[in-house]
């Protein structure tokens, strides 16, 4: 399965981007698109930038992400309790 993760865009250097996403900061490539600027929020796939996003957007998948991060935790934690 292939995910793209929505990140805000807070440095662009010679077609290189550094986004934060949650907190995590990652240095992505902006080739594929033109009119990437600073604060823009953008789905980031394979170190690429592939899509701009508007605020609200990015805000809704990344609580999307959230609530099934906690899910997926939820069930690890009842799978490894004893029966």
């Amino acid at each position: 399965m292939c995910l793209a993760v929505p990140a805000k865009l807070i440095e662009i250097n010679n077609g290189m981007g550094t986004v934060d996403a949650g907190g995590v900061k990652r240095k992505i490539s902006l080739l594929l698109l033109e009119d990437a600027a600073i604060g823009d929020y953008i789905l980031v796939h394979a170190g690429f930038g592939i899509q701009r996003l508007d605020e609200k957007q990015a805000e809704e998948s990344l609580s999307l992400l959230r609530q099934a991060l906690m899910e997926a935790q939820t069930r690890s934690r009842n799978e490894q309790e004893p029966v």
